[in-house]
């Protein structure tokens, strides 16, 4: 029997790729699924699945750094927001890939080609995991187009205090306004410089300068208070590792 991981932080990426895999390949087995890399990393050695469905970016260890690890022993599917590294994964020849959001068209024709590479080792994922890196490297945007109404803004995302999910759009919040980007809160945070923008929930990307505080709430809760702000954003548990010794 076929043995599959998926990784990714995206719950409901997860659920629509499980159910997914069932469908169009229902004698392959789910044997476990992760939310971060470092789960990722101790299923993978536990487990030793045969194919690996790997988000590219996700805290804690990325998929690039994964597929090294598991390449080996492991054949690697890519999931990710991005074409170009699809498209830079599929000329390899190497990996498969998957877009998000994913199309039941394009994963069965992942699934036929998997089913195929199984009868031969995983490739040497060397070079294009070094492509991938390269890519993964260039400059992040020091601005950003947003809508208000029927206007066009440009924002210096040194004027940011954070984003916060908004249905498929991502609402910006600076000092003198809001506004939305044509992007989702996951599509930004990966253009995002990590190190000034920390993801402390799934809704909410806050810029690390206008924190002024976490405070453990009663109930266990962990909030961000602002500086100049009055908003308080929550963190989820997953990202409470950010704020060490609360």
């Amino acid at each position: 029997m076929t043995t599959i991981l998926i990784a990714d932080d995206e719950p409901l990426l997860r659920a629509e790729l499980r159910e997914a895999l069932v469908l169009l390949w229902p004698e392959a087995h789910i044997v476990a699924e992760a939310a971060d890399g470092l789960a990722a990393l101790r299923l993978g050695r536990e487990l030793a699945p045969d194919i690996a469905f790997l988000d590219i970016r996700m805290p804690g260890l990325d998929g690039l750094a994964l597929a090294q690890v598991f390449g080996a022993s492991t054949h690697i599917v890519f999931v990710t927001a991005h074409q170009e590294h699809a498209v830079a994964a599929f000329e390899q020849g190497a990996v498969d890939y998957v877009i998000k959001p994913i199309s039941m068209e394009r994963l069965a024709r992942t699934v036929a080609r998997m089913r195929d590479r199984l009868r031969q080792p995983p490739p040497d994922l060397g070079p294009l995991m070094q492509r991938l890196a390269t890519n993964l490297a260039r400059p992040a945007p020091s601005w950003l187009q947003a809508s208000v109404g029927s206007a066009i803004h440009f924002i210096d995302l040194a004027d940011v205090i954070y984003f916060c999910a908004d249905a498929k759009y991502t609402r910006v919040v600076t000092d003198g306004m809001e506004a939305h980007i044509r992007l989702s809160l996951k599509e930004l945070g990966e253009a995002l410089d990590g190190a000034a923008f920390w993801q402390v929930h799934r809704g909410y990307v806050v810029a690390v300068k206008r924190i002024a505080s976490a405070v453990r709430a009663e109930d266990g809760g962990l909030w961000v208070h602002l500086r100049g702000h009055s908003a308080r954003l929550p963190v989820s548990q997953r990202f409470q590792y950010l704020f060490r010794g609360m």
